[in-house]
């Protein structure tokens, strides 16, 4: 017989197949927000129109942008952005990019809740010997448009590095998940090769993982089972053909699939 129990988390909508600028004014109408954060891949930002088009699509409701994440997430460039967040009166963030920009927003909303205002403050809400402390639940949450499909836009954890001790930190609160992620295959073009596929290979192993876990039950393999025969079948087809969107649609949604197990409590590793 079996047992145990299915968590289901803080987000609320996935929208899939849709252009994401007007997913994010639809979800911003469905939030009552009229004030967007947009936190945003520099090369996206810097060398094609996507933001742009995004900025013109929310109009007077984009309060400011910030383009400056490094990879890993540094304890610095999430304190840069906490400070334009709170300077810009924001009530929403938006990321549109990879998994660093994901984790950054989901750092800045807990530094926004808990009054945190420089690098050291950090270790008042990250993650000590497997036990996140007492903090303050974040009111200003995100939405997600990402571009790689490692599957950090289900997850309530964030990495942050501390580039004094060179190690990446975790924060985690039930509410740093995005309350929505819009799955846009067409932005993802611009993502470069190696970094689609091989974070399709990280999703691949949160399918794997799911399958092979002790505490695994049939909710969660159904999941994880369908994520990985998709992103077998999608991510190859993505390296034959780039511009089959198609088959970036099936990878972004094995990836969604592939997160969920861990939603659910699935223990991974």
């Amino acid at each position: 017989m079996h047992q145990g129990r299915v968590v289901f988390g803080a987000i609320e909508e996935v929208v899939f197949g849709h252009p994401a600028a007007g997913a994010i004014v639809a979800q911003m109408d469905r939030l009552g927000s009229n004030r967007a954060f947009l936190m945003v891949s520099g090369t996206l930002s810097r060398q094609t129109d996507e933001i742009e088009k995004i900025k013109q699509a929310l109009g007077s409701r984009c309060a400011g942008l910030f383009d400056a994440m490094p990879a890993h997430t540094p304890r610095e460039a999430v304190i840069v952005a906490t400070h334009a967040a709170r300077e810009a009166s924001a009530d929403l963030i938006v990321t549109v990019g990879g998994g660093s920009i994901t984790d950054g927003a989901k750092a800045v909303q807990l530094c926004l809740a808990n009054g945190i205002t420089d690098i050291d403050g950090i270790d008042r809400i990250r993650v000590h010997k497997g036990v996140a402390p007492e903090m303050t639940a974040p009111t200003v949450r995100q939405i997600s448009v990402p571009t790689t499909i490692a599957g950090g836009e289900f997850s309530a954890i964030a990495g942050v590095t501390d580039r004094a001790t060179h190690v990446k930190q975790m924060l985690r609160h039930p509410l740093a998940v995005p309350r929505a992620t819009i799955l846009d295959p067409a932005i993802t073009v611009h993502t470069p090769e190696w970094l689609f596929l091989s974070t399709g290979i990280r999703a691949v192993d949160h399918c794997v993982e799911a399958i092979c876990s002790r505490e695994a039950h049939p909710y969660a393999d159904a999941q994880a089972v369908k994520g990985l025969a998709m992103l077998a079948d999608a991510l190859p087809r993505v390296k034959a053909d780039p511009s089959d969107l198609d088959a970036r649609m099936d990878a972004q949604i094995g990836t969604w699939l592939s997160m969920g197990a861990l939603a659910a409590g699935v223990p991974m590793g």
